[in-house]
């Protein structure tokens, strides 16, 4: 009996001391897993990506860009770099913002085809995407999403980090397309204190008050004069604006996220030089200099300065040996030409084009000159209510409406600069209307190149959309076809710094432009440095915008998830601890010639999966092909 209650004594008290250590055990492990979350916290790495808008590799060097050049050398420098096509600043924000080729993003260029027409555009179908109320109803027409991507900065606000986007309207707030006012992202843009803008919260007005920064973003002042035919553009850079970007980020948001103690992921957008080489007025309707006056020299100064600034706001509040620094350029640059022997549109006289240049909208006047007639189709404008343009009275428009009832359109026009999107809203007979119009645009010599939707067949003379991953999982309306437009050398030594390309655009021939298959567009400034990347490496490897973000969420482990299958890759080869050697190939895709023999040629690499467009068009009238 006795030892019978001693084995139940000892059981009791066994099960009470499993009980007593059960109970203990959480909180013991709580303890340890805070404990270890602070230790991981305090040892994680930031990222600052800092975009240069339209920097080209070219002109970096020790002088004029002392911290950029610094970047490359100490860090990384990427000798085989790529922006996306079409080359122009959304789309590539897309890119830098999501880490997706613009097949999956659906911002196939800065003015694209939505689903609705656009009140904050005027009610137009084919809306400019650099303005965040535009923005923000595409956004709504597209599932709250026009991306249909996770963005970087959206995934590393979900894994607790800080984060912020600063800079240009447009690509600042792509970059957390989703973001709504009262979260966490902090956003500076040319909006900032305007309706348009986001709501700076109770905490950033009190910082801005306290180190006597404005509520409201500085206008770019004289840097945002165009000029026209007869008089210059600006002669300034823009300084004032940028230096409040700079002040911000320097005197308010790093203190800041240092003061949080938690890592942090930021975007710097600069407008220059892209603001300033596309207004200035150093070369008025001449090709030379072009782009390469003095004062876009002062433009890439500036932004050079910038980062510089940021720099060493990172050094003196103990950030720099954390924080990695990712620079890139969204694309190239080139100077706008006006010329042509074949368009029906030059031979016209406008108000504010010299004779002989081509008019904004030469594309959509010379289809309508051509195909007009025969299928009953005039123009129209659709950034003002679609009213009807009558060219031979020195009419045009910026986009352009083909069709019999502008409120059914059989045409769309979208101009966006180096190169054109026409889409083909009418499903009816869609295929017998492509077909007459890339007969008609290869008659004229301002084309280099056409990119046709797959729907609608393999067309002599041009290659698919999917060739160069503009056909994924995009919820925008695909384009019908993409028009490349000519491009060459000026003649200073250099062709990827001094190239030239005809452009539908309002600005004036000697002024700036983008957006070509030319390699001057497409070579943009990429580098790299900070405690992730190895220094001193000479990266020979194909690298392109949209591998800027998945890099970064490989280096600072955030989970990048994707949807659709367009992706970059994560730049293994310029990480710490990671192979050097890379396997890339070259290759060259060619179309069926067109009666007149003309054929659409794209040069491109490749690592894996992964492809890097170099150069397309037509041969002799592409630069770098």
């Amino acid at each position: 009996m006795f030892a019978y209650n001693r084995r139940w004594l000892y059981l009791t008290i066994c099960i009470i001391a499993i009980i007593a250590a059960c109970t203990t055990l959480p909180g013991k492990n709580t303890q340890q897993a805070k404990q270890q979350s602070t230790k991981t916290e305090k040892n994680q790495h930031n990222a600052i990506i800092f975009v240069a808008d339209g920097l080209r590799p070219d002109w970096v060097n020790s002088n004029d860009t002392p911290t950029l050049n610094e970047v490359r050398e100490k860090g990384v420098t990427f000798l085989n770099s790529h922006s996306l096509f079409p080359t122009f600043t959304t789309a590539n924000a897309s890119a830098i913002a999501t880490g997706h080729f613009l097949g999956d993003t659906g911002d196939f260029s800065n003015t694209i085809q939505v689903n609705a027409p656009v009140k904050s555009a005027k009610n137009s179908l084919v809306p400019y995407l650099e303005n965040n109320a535009v923005l923000r109803e595409v956004n709504k027409q597209f599932g709250a999403n026009f991306l249909n991507e996770q963005s970087l900065l959206a995934a590393a606000r979900k894994a607790n980090f800080s984060t912020a986007a600063l800079g240009k309207s447009g690509p600042v707030l792509i970059q957390d397309v989703t973001l709504q006012n009262g979260e966490s992202t902090l956003i500076f843009d040319d909006y900032t204190g305007k309706n348009e803008g986001v709501i700076l919260t109770p905490e950033i007005t009190d910082l801005l008050n306290k180190n006597s920064l404005p509520l409201k973003t500085p206008e770019r002042g004289e840097n945002n004069q165009k000029g026209d035919s007869k008089k210059p553009g600006t002669k300034v850079a823009n300084i004032a604006q940028q230096q409040y970007f700079a002040d911000v980020t320097t005197k308010v948001i790093l203190p800041l996220f240092k003061q949080r103690q938690k890592p942090f992921v930021m975007v710097y957008w600069s407008r220059d030089p892209d603001g300033t080489q596309h207004n200035h007025g150093d070369s008025l309707n001449q090709l030379v200099p072009g782009i390469n006056g003095e004062t876009t020299k002062t433009a890439r100064q500036n932004a050079d300065k910038n980062l510089g600034q940021i720099i060493t706001a990172l050094k003196d509040l103990g950030l720099e040996e954390t924080t990695n620094i990712f620079v890139t350029a969204d694309h190239g640059f080139s100077t706008i030409s006006k010329e042509s022997k074949t368009s029906y549109a030059a031979t016209l006289k406008y108000p504010d084009v010299p004779q002989g240049f081509l008019p904004p909208s030469f594309v959509a006047i010379d289809l309508a000159k051509d195909l007009g007639k025969d299928l009953k189709l005039s123009l129209f404008d659709p950034d003002k209510n679609n009213a009807p343009i009558n060219p031979e009275k020195g009419e045009f428009s910026r986009n352009s409406i083909l069709a019999k009832n502008p409120k059914q359109p059989d045409i769309t026009v979208a101009a966006n600069g180096g190169s054109d999107l026409i889409y083909l809203p009418n499903k009816a007979n869609q295929k017998d209307l492509a077909q007459k119009i890339v007969n008609s645009l290869l008659k004229q010599d301002y084309v280099s190149g056409l990119f046709v939707n797959n729907n609608l067949g393999k067309i002599p003379g041009t290659l698919s959309l999917e060739s160069i991953a503009l056909q994924g999982s995009a919820r925008t309306p695909k384009p019908s076809i993409l028009i490349n437009f000519r491009s060459f050398d000026t003649g200073c030594g250099t062709p990827t710094a001094c190239g030239a390309e005809i452009s539908d655009t309002f600005l004036q021939q000697g002024q700036g432009m983008h957006g070509s298959f030319s390699r001057a567009d497409t070579y943009n400034m990429m580098g790299a440095i900070g405690p992730d990347f190895k220094k001193g490496y000479k990266d020979l490897a194909p690298v392109s915008n949209a591998d800027v973000p998945r890099t970064i969420a490989k280096a600072l482990n955030i989970n990048l998830r994707p949807l659709g299958k367009l992706t970059g890759r994560v730049l293994n080869e310029v990480l710490v601890g990671q192979p050097d050697t890379v396997k890339s190939k070259s290759f060259e895709m060619e179309s069926k010639p067109a009666n007149n023999g003309l054929k659409t040629v794209l040069k491109y690499q490749t690592v894996g999966k992964t492809r890097y467009f170099d150069v397309a068009g037509f041969p002799g009238r592409t630069l770098g092909l």
